[in-house]
């Protein structure tokens, strides 16, 4: 069954026992972030917090907090939207696959208006919206789970519309209260393209937020489609049923501009914000804790520009945290990788696998499997093909916020998997030549979020491709007769070394061909977890990689001994989020009352 509503979900949670109430007061400020990463730890059902704090809507957490909950909401649509997807990265038959003909996904993706909107019974304003706030150096209160809608003002309609989840800052800093709130997108998104046209034409872009509704539609406006895959149509066939939009008859008079350019809104949401991006009107936004683990720093942004704040009756606001992998948000990317991995071969032809790993922050992080064919005689099976193939992958989509590229020859090993990251690191690891196999490209945009480049949007990437027979055996164990030389040294797995400090003109065994340094390598390897978002989301590659015997030859770098990776801090990186001692406590007392219940 596919749910309509976000009621609709929660009545058969309820009855499935994958949902509990809690009903003592809870406050938004800080306390329901914190027990939120603790639900979403501990495994727990979705929790519905009945009586938040200074605030009158029940809000609801941890909804897509484990992986067996996202499949049994979404239990009826899963394959619908798979063989949709599969079929639509083929252009010949995405025209079959958006038609009636397809079935009754082919229905269910055309949205549908309609004369009545749940969505349009109440108004409320800014200050009424439950003030969230998930981590002490926040700005003020944003939307964490919303979903924003625009459309193209060169090609107007929902065709060419975008649905996606960008952070809206609703309170603090220096916007207007009750009538500003603060747009933060990333520069790739499709809300940027619109926006650029809308500033092209000197007209203001018209934005609505909608907040609830079908679970769907959450979790679409998450969903990195391909272009012309209209994120509508993606939560129609997810949700087994057409995505009902009003248009609201509201008054323009005051604002000539606007008229004929008012937005569908979403029918069924619980919560519906309208408004519309001024021209060239910008003001601070953040900070805020983010996906990476650290602040996103305050920065000029665009401002939204609220007209009016809808809400149905029975309004549930949903709320999510993001922070340090793994979070509730973890839960997406893993949905979106199982359901399109196998399309990844069709779009991008040689590429046999790509995984964005989720704790090195997702975006730092690519590990990949290609095919090699070129030169087939080569004896030494030198990667070729491989070094075409990663331009191919740091070109398409989201995928070219990647630092870090790593990519093997599938016909190596046809039983790795880039989903076993340790695995895949030490087949890497046994192959590489960092004096030919290492590729940097300096000086080129990066995710908005990262901080380890000292300005916004700019950064470096590097990849590696290897190919062919193992050159290496990889150390798998320190002993005194290693003689490292370097402070604190310890194994983050075989053949990786993490140190607080080296002698760069010591001698490093050819076992260990890569050295991290880090600011204390006991919490560095600790996990695997802790490896990768220590190494990935703290150095920058032009900055931050260098290596033993390190040499430029014909404008190539490279190295004759160890990569080395300085993942230390630096004066200009984002702070680490850290929980409040007080609010910590706070939360594991309320955690251990729910999970009493």
């Amino acid at each position: 069954m596919g749910y309509h509503t976000l009621k609709a979900c929660l009545d058969d949670l309820r009855r499935s026992r994958q949902l509990v109430e809690f009903g003592e007061p809870v406050d938004p400020y800080l306390e329901l972030a914190a027990v939120q990463r603790r639900l979403y730890t501990a495994g727990t059902p979705a929790v519905l917090f009945t009586k938040p704090k200074n605030c009158r809507f029940p809000m609801l957490a941890n909804l897509f907090g484990t992986e067996q909950r996202v499949e049994y909401i979404f239990r009826d649509g899963i394959e619908p939207l798979r063989k949709a997807i599969q079929w639509g990265a083929d252009p010949l038959q995405s025209r079959i696959e958006l038609s009636p003909s397809f079935g009754m996904s082919g229905w269910h993706s055309r949205p549908k208006f309609v004369r009545r909107a749940p969505v349009l019974a109440c108004r409320t304003t800014l200050d009424q919206l439950p003030q969230l706030v998930s981590w002490q150096q926040d700005g003020g209160a944003y939307l964490t789970l919303p979903q924003v809608y625009s459309e193209s003002p060169d090609h107007p309609g929902i065709g060419k519309s975008n649905l996606g989840m960008y952070r809206v800052q609703i309170s603090g800093n220096n916007y207007l209260p009750q009538s500003e709130a603060g747009m933060h997108y990333q520069i790739h998104r499709g809300i940027a393209a619109h926006h650029a046209a809308a500033l092209r034409q000197g007209k203001p872009l018209r934005v609505n937020v909608f907040l609830g509704g079908a679970p769907a539609m959450t979790l679409a406006a998450v969903m990195p489609l391909p272009e012309g895959f209209s994120e509508l149509r993606f939560a129609g066939i997810l949700g087994r049923h057409r995505i009902p939009l009003v248009v609201c008859g509201q008054n323009t008079s005051a604002f000539p501009e606007l008229a004929g350019t008012l937005l569908p809104i979403y029918a069924e949401a619980d919560f519906c914000l309208t408004g519309w991006l001024d021209q060239g009107n910008v003001k601070l936004e953040g900070p805020f804790g983010d996906h990476l683990g650290y602040y996103s720093l305050a920065h000029d942004f665009p401002v939204l520009k609220v007209h009016h704040i809808f809400h149905r009756k029975d309004a549930i606001f949903p709320f999510t945290v993001v922070g340090r992998p793994p979070q509730e948000d973890t839960q997406f990317g893993r949905f979106i990788h199982n359901l399109v991995r196998d399309v990844v071969p069709r779009k991008l032809p040689g590429v046999r696998a790509v995984h964005a790993v989720d704790a090195a922050g997702v975006h730092p992080l690519l590990l990949a499997m290609g095919r090699e064919s070129y030169l087939p005689l080569d004896p030494h099976r030198r990667a070729a093909e491989l070094h075409t193939l990663a331009h191919t992958i740091l070109g398409y989509g989201q995928l070219s916020l990647a630092k870090y590229l790593f990519l093997a020859a599938e016909e190596d090993d046809p039983s790795l998997s880039v989903d076993d990251v340790a695995r895949f690191f030490q087949h890497v690891l046994r192959r590489v030549h960092w004096r030919d196999h290492v590729h940097f490209v300096t000086r080129t945009t990066a995710d908005t979020l990262d901080y380890t480049d000292s300005e916004l949007h700019q950064g470096s990437k590097f990849f590696v491709t290897v190919s062919g027979k193992p050159r290496r055996h990889l150390s798998a164990s320190l002993c005194e007769a290693d003689r490292i030389p370097a402070k604190n040294p310890r194994l983050a797995m075989p053949g990786v070394l993490c140190a607080e400090e080296i002698d760069w003109n010591g001698s490093f065994p050819e076992e260990i061909p890569l050295i991290v340094l880090v600011d204390d390598s006991t919490e560095a390897t600790a996990s695997l977890r802790d490896f990768l978002w220590t190494t990935f989301t703290k150095s920058d590659p032009a900055r931050d990689v260098h290596g033993i015997g390190e040499f430029i030859e014909n404008k190539h770098w490279g190295c004759t001994g160890a990569l080395v990776i300085d993942a230390r801090r630096k004066p200009h990186h984002a702070p680490e989020l850290v929980e409040d001692p007080d609010i910590a406590r706070r939360a594991d007392e309320i955690v251990g009352k729910i999970l009493r219940q």
